[in-house]
């Protein structure tokens, strides 16, 4: 029987590419969304060319009830849940002088929230199987911070307190928990940028090079392995020596 990986926001970008790099791994694939779309519809039938099974489970990752919802019906169909990668997120990015409370708030109740919900949800049948491998994916922005991202940085530096938090919570029970730091990476919200400012950011990146979604996708892929099996509460950057 495969192993079901679970991945919210998985349907585009850096979340499509995780499920795809594990779906060619032999995991079963359960992709959350929000509302339905072409996309979604495309990452399922090219997951399911490979043999393998998709699943995709409608949900608000930031409504705790909506989580409470596609989990069941994730246990439901597979009876289990082996690794969880909480990838679902958003940007509302402007200076903190013009930002509205709910320009902070969103962000924070889709990014942090929205991994407390669904981790919450599915960790207990993780502690029943006394297994399991949780994966955050966080940004160096959370280590770093960011001109005109308080609320996107504020986020995904929770992320990182949760993540090691959890790890030490959960680790007696066989359940490991680390977090994945994506620095500039090639995606749908790169591809507006003109590209001189992509060459001008490439300068700042040691590796002179902007990276892309199957870089962050082969890191999950092997935190999601056996081969981890005595990694838990790091914060792995995937930026090219940017923050090095």
């Amino acid at each position: 029987m495969n192993k079901v990986a679970f991945i919210t926001g998985g349907a585009r970008g850096i979340g499509k590419s995780i499920a795809i790099t594990l779906a060619e791994s032999g995991y079963d694939i359960v992709i959350n969304y929000r509302t339905e779309n072409e996309e979604l519809q495309n990452t399922k039938k090219e997951i399911e060319q490979k043999g393998i099974k998709c699943l995709t489970v409608k949900g608000d990752v930031s409504n705790f009830e909506d989580c409470e919802k596609f989990t069941k019906e994730i246990i439901e169909e597979y009876g289990k849940i082996d690794v969880l990668v909480n990838n679902a997120g958003i940007t509302k990015d402007t200076l903190l002088m013009r930002m509205k409370k709910e320009d902070f708030t969103d962000v924070i109740d889709t990014n942090l929230v929205g991994t407390f919900n669904v981790t919450k949800n599915v960790i207990s049948y993780m502690i029943k199987a006394r297994s399991g491998k949780i994966i955050n994916i966080s940004s160096v922005v959370g280590i770093a911070g960011n001109a005109g991202q308080t609320n996107y940085s504020a986020s995904k530096a929770g992320i990182i307190g949760f993540t090691k938090s959890l790890a030490k919570e959960v680790a007696s029970r066989g359940i490991l928990v680390n977090a994945v730091a994506p620095g500039f990476i090639e995606t749908s919200m790169t591809d507006v940028l003109k590209e001189e400012i992509k060459e001008e950011i490439s300068k700042t990146i040691p590796l002179k090079r902007i990276g892309t979604s199957k870089d962050v996708a082969n890191l999950v892929k092997f935190l999601a392995s056996d081969e981890s099996s005595y990694i838990t509460g790091q914060v792995i950057n995937v930026d090219g020596g940017m923050l090095m």
